[in-house]
């Protein structure tokens, strides 16, 4: 691996000068290396950050590549990680056409890293400084405690994805000086919405009360605001209190709560198990983004190599080249999902649909379908439109906003369904539906969504962790549970209990039927039992 020469550069320099006039907005300072397959190979389980803190799991990954490789040998183009500066790596067999291209995708993804909110909380933070410095301590730690420290990583990255990604987020450039009290909350929110029933009117006029007492003594105007509460609703602190001791079931992260509160971590001897664990977290948290937004990244990437590059002078003697080159890239697969094709597609449809006006209320209402194809305003503002999606929104939002039965159409878009051929001894594939809604909720199930657990707080203590898993019409993998619960049962040191929901398939002579069950996994002593509940 080695830095790109200074010819190479320089083409991505001037690259950079044309992705910016064209509205993509991105730090000066880049890295760019070259690299070989095996380099790629090596560096792909790491997710191609070279400082990331070794573990097993990510050698086997490599003997698993380099033996793939021997039976379907590819050369990757291109990869680029979210790090400050942005780091690119580039295969060696890349001509300088080809690396045009590549480097105006690349850019599009570092303005997507550098621009999109999902990434926000990556924006300020040298990811591959801080990898190297985890490295170095979980290299120290393995030298000591040899392969604890490994089992410890490996129950870490086991709910690794219970991680409080969007808390997180929301959390971020939040004025702290105007966070309300839990109190304040729990009497706007909680206390006369839902136990009073106050209307919305009688509401407003309590929020105005609040804000008078402020104006007129800010430093005590919220405890003299509850003396006037009392006199009014007595049954109000007894309602708080119990609401602070039992009712605070809402999604957490679980790993941050693991390190914060178990009786065996907090034990001085392992203290440094916590450490380990906060590095697992904190890479998890740093790749979230990542998984959240891989369709309208690609998308977006793709977008701009393909209006970029055409446009540019140097494309000249290399039409047909970036052509296959870009058809094997963005092609739509007719079975199975590619990403840069439906994220690309999306992105040029909310462009259309902004052009002409049809993002607004009153083409909604138009029902007439030629009417909608004819509908036409000519406005112009679809880079502005593009620009603000690359801000905002995520996979699951792009497709649940955007994906609908004209977007459909217009690429020719369906799901497709397999069924065995018992004479031929062959599955056939066959077009299963056309409609929007069975096309949207194809691309929905692919999506990243891991299970939401909660902590139950009455039923935690040190002797026992509670978790709830809240039933999404879809079951937990039954065959991960007792694994995951024993690493957790190591965290914690005592018993661990995971209440959730099974689906149990009764066969009948005409159809299936499903029937829901609430169960109670229970490990201890590395002894898994489920009872009914």
């Amino acid at each position: 691996m080695e830095l790109i020469s200074q010819h190479t550069k320089k083409i991505m320099e001037e690259c950079k000068v044309i992705a910016r006039d064209a509205g993509l907005a991105f730090e000066d300072e880049t890295l760019e290396y070259i690299v070989t397959n095996q380099d790629m190979l090596n560096l792909s389980p790491k997710v191609m950050i070279p400082t990331l803190y070794d573990y097993w799991v990510q050698d086997v990954d490599v003997l698993k590549g380099h033996g793939k490789y021997k039976l379907y040998p590819s050369n990757p183009y291109e990869t680029v990680i979210n790090s400050r500066p942005a780091i690119s790596f580039y295969n060696d067999n890349n001509p300088d056409w080809m690396n045009i291209m590549i480097f105006y995708h690349v850019l599009a993804h570092i303005d997507f890293f550098q621009n999109n909110r999902m990434f926000e909380n990556t924006w300020n933070n040298d990811f591959v400084g801080q990898a190297l410095a985890d490295k170095r301590l979980i290299a120290n730690l393995r030298s000591e405690y040899g392969r604890w420290l490994d089992y410890i990583i490996e129950f870490s990255r086991s709910i690794d994805n219970l991680v409080g990604y969007f808390h997180q987020l929301a959390k971020i450039n939040y004025p702290k000086n105007i966070n309300p009290s839990e109190k304040l909350d729990f009497y706007f929110d909680v206390f006369l919405q839902k136990i009073v029933g106050v209307s919305d009117i009688e509401l407003y006029k309590e929020i105005n009360k609040y804000n008078s007492f402020l104006l007129k003594n800010h430093e005590m105007g919220e405890t003299l605001f509850f003396s006037d509460v009392k006199t009014r609703y007595p049954e109000f602190q007894a309602k708080y209190q119990k609401y602070s001791d039992n009712d605070k079931n809402g999604y957490e992260d679980i790993v941050e709560f693991i390190s914060e509160n178990s009786p065996f971590l907090n034990k001085d001897e392992n203290s440094w198990m916590k450490s380990v664990l906060n590095i697992v977290r904190n890479t998890s948290l740093y790749f979230q983004p990542q998984i959240r937004t891989k369709t309208i990244n690609e998308g977006w990437a793709s977008y701009w190599h393909d209006e970029l590059f055409r446009k540019d002078k140097r494309i000249k003697g290399h039409e047909s080249g970036f052509a296959k080159l870009n058809a094997g890239v963005t092609s739509i697969r007719r079975i199975g999902l590619n990403p840069y094709a439906i994220g690309l597609r999306l992105i040029q449809n909310i462009e259309d649909l902004a052009n002409e006006g049809k993002l607004s209320f009153d083409f909604q209402k138009i029902q007439n379908i030629d009417e909608r194809k004819a509908y036409n305003k000519n406005t112009g503002k679809g880079k502005d439109a593009i620009f603000e999606i690359r801000k905002h929104f995520s996979d699951f939002t792009l497709i649940n906003s955007f994906v609908d039965q004209d977007f459909v159409d217009k690429y020719n878009l369906f799901t497709v369904g397999k069924q065995l051929d018992k004479q031929r001894g062959v599955y056939q594939y066959y077009i299963k539906s056309r409609k929007a809604e069975d096309y949207k909720k194809m691309l929905i199930n692919s999506q990243y969504h891991p299970p939401i657990i909660s902590i139950n707080h009455e039923k935690t203590n040190d002797k026992n962790i509670y978790l709830v898993h809240k039933f999404e019409k879809k079951q937990l993998i039954k065959d991960f549970i007792p694994e995951t619960m024993i690493g957790i049962e190591f965290l914690w040191g005592e018993q661990v209990q995971l209440e959730t929901t099974e689906i149990i398939v009764k066969e009948t002579d005409k159809k299936q039927e499903f029937e829901y069950k609430k169960v109670l996994y229970t490990m201890k002593n590395k002894k898994l039992s489920k009872q009914n509940i």
